[in-house]
């Protein structure tokens, strides 16, 4: 029950410190984001793969001062961490019934993930320290559960913390204090290459200030390189912007990764940034638009959206997982007590990728019916600038899985 208290404990902190990151662009400027006041029958399982990539591409040896020690990392298959907890799901039918799904990590599996965690630190410093806190609070409730398919590597990274968003007051160098967390996250991918990838494929996770380093990680590291580029499985860069032209899926923030439009396609990225069919993005929203925050964007671009539950296009029912609360039923007394420390409701939310002028995002809508015992919404709002960003991960966590299943078997299947 540790985990179901955690998560619960959890909630606040997710609302708000999922939602005030560097959500996006380069943030190699060094200044400073001012931050304002403020589902359906489980996953397929992939066929069955028991041989493992046989291409290990040329890595220079590099050893890592920091990350050649596994307590710099929030999760590595190699210890026991919040990657390793309980991230069972119960789903809440429409007719009150459940079903359970269990997820087992497994140490062994044949692909790795790579994971950038969005702001998270409650540090009352600039930047946090190496020792995870609340990171492990947010790693478990957005990722944890994806190492039922890959080897998570999730490293500690220097993250602006809450109080140097909301603090402008705090003592210290703005411009290094946005520069220190890609200095850490490079050292990491340095040292996960060299030590730890030995030529398998690997799968680029990240929410929110953890997108925004990843996609700097991408565009200046990762996809001029060849070899790294061809051990990339795909990504899910969750509640940031990839640019792209307009109309097109690759060429605009990265040269040569395209955005995914298939469960089988590799070396691609999957991102969105999602807002309600009733509460479209307000015309000065964070979300949904080309550039990052404080950024102006190009106008022949537009932010990449994929929909997790219909790569090809069109609409699609988004599976869920959300930290188990009381807000599962419609009436309490018309429900059962969920004990797993997530809960999903199949055919609730349905999702499509829009344009709309400067905005293009992943609009969801509830499939209420006042009939039936469950809930007829899901939780998650702030306003029309940040749209359901606090919860970009939970709202398709199981759909995301499903495609990385498809698309890990593709990726084994091809070696």
């Amino acid at each position: 029950m540790r985990n179901r208290h955690r998560v619960r404990h959890s909630a606040l902190a997710l609302l708000v410190s999922l939602i005030i990151a560097s959500c996006g662009g380069d943030d190699s400027s060094g200044t400073s984001i001012e931050s304002p006041v403020t589902d359906a029958p489980a996953a397929t399982d992939a066929p069955a793969v028991t041989e493992a990539p046989a291409t290990e591409p040329p890595v220079e040896p590099y050893v890592s001062e920091v990350y050649s020690d596994p307590t710099n990392w929030t999760c590595r298959p190699d210890t026991v961490d919040t990657c390793d907890d309980d991230t069972s799901v119960t789903l809440v039918n429409a007719d009150g019934s459940t079903d359970v799904l269990n997820f087992a990590p497994d140490p062994d599996a044949l692909v790795d993930c790579f994971y950038l965690y969005p702001t998270s630190s409650e540090d009352a410093s600039l930047n946090s320290d190496y020792a995870a806190g609340n990171e492990r609070v947010t790693a478990y409730g957005q990722i944890a559960r994806l190492s039922s398919v890959c080897r998570m590597f999730a490293p500690t990274y220097r993250s602006v913390t809450l109080a140097g968003l909301f603090n402008p007051s705090l003592p210290g160098d703005r411009a290094q204090a946005w520069s220190l967390p890609f200095e850490d996250v490079q050292d990491a991918w340095k040292h996960y290459l060299a030590n730890d990838n030995q030529g398998r494929g690997v799968i680029l996770l990240s929410h929110s200030q953890g997108t925004g380093q990843m996609t700097r990680l991408i565009d200046e590291v990762i996809d001029g390189d060849e070899a790294q580029r061809s051990l990339i499985v795909s990504g899910a860069l969750l509640g940031g912007s990839i640019a792209v032209p307009r109309g097109q899926d690759v060429g605009g923030r990265f040269d040569n990764l395209p955005l995914c439009r298939s469960a089988e396609q590799m070396g691609c990225i999957m991102t969105f940034a999602t807002f309600r069919d009733t509460k479209p993005p307000s015309p000065d929203a964070f979300f949904g638009k080309a550039a990052g925050m404080g950024q102006t964007p190009d106008p022949s671009q537009e932010a990449g959206c994929t929909n997790p539950a219909a790569l090809g296009g069109g609409a699609g029912d988004l599976l869920s997982a959300f930290s188990t609360a009381d807000w599962a039923w419609a009436d309490a007394s018309k429900g059962s007590a969920i004990t797993t420390p997530f809960m999903g409701f199949p055919g609730l939310i349905t999702a499509l990728c829009v344009s709309e002028g400067d905005f293009s995002y992943l609009r969801v809508t509830m499939n209420a019916d006042p009939a039936d015992p469950r809930t007829d919404d899901i939780r998650g709002d702030l306003d029309d600038r940040w749209g359901l960003h606090a919860v970009d991960w939970e709202i398709g966590a199981l759909s995301i899985l499903d495609v990385m299943r498809q698309q890990i078997a593709a990726w084994l299947a091809a070696r």
